[in-house]
């Protein structure tokens, strides 16, 4: 059973930051003119669960990601998954000054279990296995914020990928994408129009996303949202998702 050190790492793959630098088992981000998240430094343990081998290593470590991210001007923004980073940490970080911010879920699912269960309708679902300029409008519409960078970051995607629009009344109201690696699909960029909410579009894309899944021979499938987006809690609940861990973040500015 992969579990959540693999997963958040393949999360990052799909969702790539602009710049990525390695030192040891920790993953220095920086994605300039993309959500907050991606930039975070993913502070995990060695594959295997070992945990870091001394205070010395995983203060220099601390020190590195500072030195990192004060040398581009952004906060030192560090992903806290339970399991995947030292036991430690966390209380250093707080000693360290570091606020404990944003809580969030991280989902898995059957393919079939979301297969079974998600509901499709009568809408239309239309699946590309690249990223579109009709599928990106709608979602950068939906979401805002500057174009381009968010665009090169699709375009650095290596694994295989479908990106889903659904369409109501002859106009595309809901977008989602997914990304999978090694017998796990990533679902991400869920978005719907505000018009469109509760009239079933998000279900319809994520039925869309686990028959690719189905298909290409993916039969898991994982996601990450905040607790305190109810809307997409029920919804993924609703198709089979379950909570693997809940995670959160801490940040020094």
């Amino acid at each position: 059973m992969v579990g959540a050190t693999e997963l958040q790492e393949r999360a990052a793959r799909a969702v790539p930051a602009e710049y990525v630098t390695r030192i040891g088992p920790w993953w220095l981000r920086h994605a300039p003119g993309c959500s907050w998240w991606i930039g975070s430094v993913l502070p995990h343990m060695p594959h295997g669960g070992n945990s870091i081998s001394s205070r010395a290593e995983l203060d220099g470590l601390i020190s590195a990601a500072e030195a990192y991210t004060a040398e581009r001007g952004i906060p030192t923004l560090m992903q806290m998954t339970p399991g995947a980073v030292p036991p430690e940490l966390d209380a250093i970080l707080e000693a360290r000054g570091y606020e404990r911010q944003t809580s969030v879920s991280l989902q898995i699912a059957t393919t079939a279990e979301v297969l079974a269960l998600a509901p499709t309708g009568s809408l239309r679902a239309r699946l590309d296995e690249e990223p579109t300029r009709e599928w990106f409008d709608v979602w950068h519409g939906i979401t805002g914020g500057d174009p381009d960078p968010k665009w090169r970051l699709l375009r650095r995607i290596e694994e295989r990928s479908a990106y889903v629009r659904v369409d109501l009344g002859g106009e595309t109201v809901a977008v989602g994408r997914a990304v999978a690696e090694a017998g796990w699909a990533g679902v991400f960029n869920m978005a719907t129009r505000p018009e469109a909410r509760g009239k079933g579009a998000a279900g319809a894309v994520l039925a869309a996303l686990a028959d690719w899944a189905a298909v290409n021979d993916v039969p898991r499938m994982y996601l990450q949202a905040e607790h305190e987006n109810g809307t997409a809690m029920r919804l993924y609940g609703r198709v089979g998702f379950t909570e693997l861990v809940p995670f959160y973040f801490r940040v020094k500015e």
